[in-house]
């Protein structure tokens, strides 16, 4: 089976995770994916493939060299993003693309004048949606591609290699993917996400990551006798929320500025209550963002009285490159691999976060590799399906490259 008819068939499995949901996995249905990946990972000799009860897929490829080699991982994520429908996924493969815009269904193009960069990938392979849910190539392609290594060395025996550790994990699109990950069973030194675009992209560095959980305090009172007594907590909310700068949305951010971000903004007269994702490479200007809201805070409360607002902040995962930058020689493998397959290497700063963050700071540095997806998260998604193929072999080359270091 090639990784494209493995991203077709995980494809149509409904993985979407649930922010709301306070349960691990998030959502029953993640468990549907993998149980199938353990019976497959079983069929290709990974005797120890297992599932357990937070939607954790662990399996290992036993060293079948002599030699002390370090425990390499790959890592996907199973979730799809709860940002639009993963339910009855039904992708269309476009052979030979013409660099111009794709119809998706009778009311929905994907316009070149919207996604310029596609342009030049005229005459490739591309795997779309019809534009009723997302793909899912984030980050079923990343599974499909570490499936597809995995099959080579079942059916290469002779091909050597040194320990390999594998997992699939849940709930990464709302910030749990490591949740419940159990280290010591992954038993990797070190590991690769396979969670990115272009297979050129390899990423040592992701944004810092924050939120700002708002509650709005009013005072309702019927609005005929509202006047000098009704404190509408919307109203309030959208005053504080104007005090913030607006050059400071991801609308008007890029490369590696930082942002502040409106999310689930519900209320009533009564209260109202919102959250606000705080973005940024650097942990100083955090800091700043985090002072910028408190003063937003402290202004609401001086006209409206105290306790009007309140804030709460919780950490999600720091920049992992505070932990990378000091090994650069991780990040190296795949940059080797990379060019190794024809492609020009680009270390791209992730305007975001991967389950390889927050286990490099558990103590499993995990730079990330791209699988040839992009348009995340809607029904703009495509995957360029000859990258996903060389995702797969990329793979095969760390593990070589890891060998050989020790010969």
């Amino acid at each position: 089976m090639s990784a494209t008819e493995r991203l077709m068939r995980y494809a149509g499995i409904d993985t979407q995770s649930d922010p709301d949901s306070q349960s691990h996995p998030s959502s029953e249905k993640q468990f549907d994916l993998a149980r199938l990946l353990v019976k497959e990972l079983r069929e290709l000799g990974v005797e120890d493939a297992m599932v357990d009860e937070h939607c954790y897929v662990y399996g290992h490829l036993p060293s079948n060299i002599s030699q002390k080699v370090p425990a390499i991982g790959f890592i996907a994520h199973m979730d799809t993003s709860p940002d639009y429908s993963g339910a009855g996924v039904s992708p269309r493969i476009i052979e030979n693309y013409d660099g111009k815009d794709i119809p998706l269904s009778e009311t929905m193009t994907m316009k070149i004048s919207d996604f310029p960069w596609m342009r030049d990938l005229a005459g490739k392979t591309l795997m779309v949606t019809d534009g009723t849910t997302l793909l899912g190539a984030d980050d079923k392609a990343g599974i499909a591609a570490i499936m597809e290594a995995v099959e080579y060395f079942h059916d290469h025996s002779e091909e050597k290699h040194g320990p390999v550790s594998i997992a699939f994990t849940p709930d990464e699109e709302i910030g749990r993917g490591t949740a419940c990950f159990d280290p010591e069973r992954f038993q990797a030194e070190f590991a690769f996400t396979m969670d990115g675009d272009s297979i050129a992209v390899y990423s040592d560095e992701t944004f810092n990551a924050e939120t700002a959980h708002v509650e709005i305090h009013g005072f309702s009172i019927h609005p005929g006798a509202a006047k000098n007594r009704m404190k509408n907590a919307s109203l309030i909310a959208c005053e504080f929320i104007g005090l913030l700068p607006d050059w400071l949305t991801p609308a008007h951010t890029e490369n590696r500025e930082g942002f502040l971000h409106l999310t689930r903004l519900t209320g009533t007269e009564e209260k109202a209550e919102f959250s606000i994702l705080l973005r940024d490479f650097d942990s100083e200007n955090m800091r700043k963002y985090e002072e910028l809201i408190l003063d937003a805070a402290d202004f609401i409360n001086r006209r409206y009285g105290e306790k009007t607002a309140a804030v709460t902040f919780s950490k999600t995962y720091q920049n992992m490159h505070e932990i990378l930058g000091r090994k650069p020689e991780i990040s190296s493998l795949g940059e080797k691999a990379i060019r190794s397959l024809g492609y020009e290497p680009q270390n791209v700063p992730i305007r975001g976060g991967t389950d390889g963050a927050a286990l490099t700071f558990m103590g499993i540095p995990c730079p990330n590799l791209g699988c040839g997806g992009n348009n995340f998260h809607g029904p703009y998604e495509y995957c360029v399906l000859e990258e996903l193929e060389d995702a797969a072999v990329l793979i095969r080359r760390i593990i070589a490259a890891v060998r050989e270091e020790t010969e």
